[in-house]
């Protein structure tokens, strides 16, 4: 396999795989954002917003946010103190 520095400009095949991917993204995204609200999937597409962020310090993180992404890792750490009632 090899990798082709600034492919989409120099191929049209993957200029349209490019286009295509982020509009499958975008239309997914729309989708999640009604299913996990006060994030904004909508809006951020997937990129971290302060927003997002604000909603991550507030929210428990969704089962979409990648545990490796250090916001997530602490909003993760932050709610997994249960406390007995």
């Amino acid at each position: 396999m090899e990798s082709i520095i600034e492919g989409d400009s120099k191929f049209s095949s993957i200029s349209a795989a490019s286009i295509l991917a982020k509009t499958c993204r975008d239309a997914m995204m729309q989708k999640l954002d009604v299913c996990y609200p006060g994030f904004k999937f909508a809006d951020h597409k997937g990129y971290s917003t302060p927003e997002h962020l604000a909603a991550l310090r507030c929210k428990e993180p969704s089962p979409l946010h990648r545990k490796s992404f250090s916001p997530v890792k602490v909003a993760f750490e932050m709610n997994l103190v249960v406390t007995d009632g």
